[in-house]
């Protein structure tokens, strides 16, 4: 599997199938590059499909230090990536962990990105259940350390925003089981600790976002209750935005709706490709649903 060098030193491994325009693949916490290959079998047809492994997921390097790991440098990662095989923008896409550093890689790099898709992103954002989140993060880190990558799949895997999977895929949500146990355990605590307990909330990015105009698609389960109301939050303040909301869907969208995600993906890149993607009309942002109020 060849590997690309970031700019700190990190080997990331990496996978390309297809050609065209360039798309990039970012995971989230629990799985690693093998998880987009439904997306990855659809997409390949049309595009330049480049997906990879974070820091501290094997046969990437794993740093032994949470200072090599972080917000930043996890947005930092996908350009790269994006540098080591040649291309200037992506459509760039990502779940979870990944949907948050390709948020970061979308404010930092605007003009790297064709688009973000931004999927499954908001758990721990929201200002009132920061401090908890962070103390989970640690309480993560602390489970692996003493039990191993193992107990923690089984407990990790069987969450509430995971069980949707599992209902509808036994057989996909056993495989992805087994991907997250075979994880570094190093490598899982470190980003736990480095990436995911130090990231900034995303409320506090507003202003960022305000500005942002890449056009952006966000996707997430109606019963991935954490994300949900960062993501509306999200399509409230980015103008280039658009929202998605899977039916009976949790957290691992990607892969307990291949068939209905790619669809709307699909859609969603080829009006970017297109130029038909706009900013939202400004008239649309109220309070009011009629428009008509007591001072007009």
């Amino acid at each position: 599997m060849p590997h690309a060098k970031t700019d700190d030193g990190v080997q990331l491994s990496y996978e390309e199938r297809g050609s065209g325009r360039c798309m990039i693949f970012v995971h989230e916490f629990a799985d690693d590059l093998r998880g987009w290959e439904p997306q990855l079998r659809h997409f390949e047809t049309k595009y330049r499909c480049i997906v990879f492994n974070a820091r501290g997921y094997p046969p990437s390097d794993v740093p032994e230090s949470a200072g090599s790991y972080s917000q930043a440098r996890a947005a930092a990662d996908i350009k790269d990536v994006l540098d080591h095989v040649g291309e200037r923008q992506a459509h760039v896409v990502g779940l979870s962990m990944g949907g948050f550093a390709t948020l970061h890689f979308g404010l930092n790099y605007p003009d790297r990105a064709y688009s973000l898709c931004v999927g499954g992103c908001g758990y721990g954002a929201e200002p009132n259940t920061r401090a908890r989140f962070q103390k989970e993060a640690e309480s993560i880190a602390e489970l692996i350390r003493k039990s191993g990558m193992e107990v923690f799949a089984d407990r990790y895997g069987e969450g509430p925003s995971r069980v949707q999977f599992a209902n509808k895929d036994p057989e996909g949500f056993a495989e992805f089981k087994k991907r997250l146990a075979s994880h570094s355990a190093v490598g899982s605590m470190m980003t736990q600790l480095g990436v995911q307990r130090q990231r900034p909330s995303l409320y506090d990015l507003e202003d960022q976002m305000l500005r942002l105009s890449v056009p952006t698609l966000i996707l997430t389960g109606d019963e991935d209750w954490p994300c949900l109301s960062p993501s509306i939050f999200m399509k409230r303040t980015i103008s280039s935005a658009a929202l998605c909301v899977l039916p009976n869907s949790g957290h691992a969208i990607n892969l307990e709706e291949p068939a209905y995600y790619n669809q709307v993906l699909d859609d969603f890149v080829s009006k970017v490709d297109a130029g038909k993607w706009a900013l939202r009309d400004p008239r649309a942002v109220s309070q009011s649903a009629t428009g008509i109020t007591s001072e007009n």
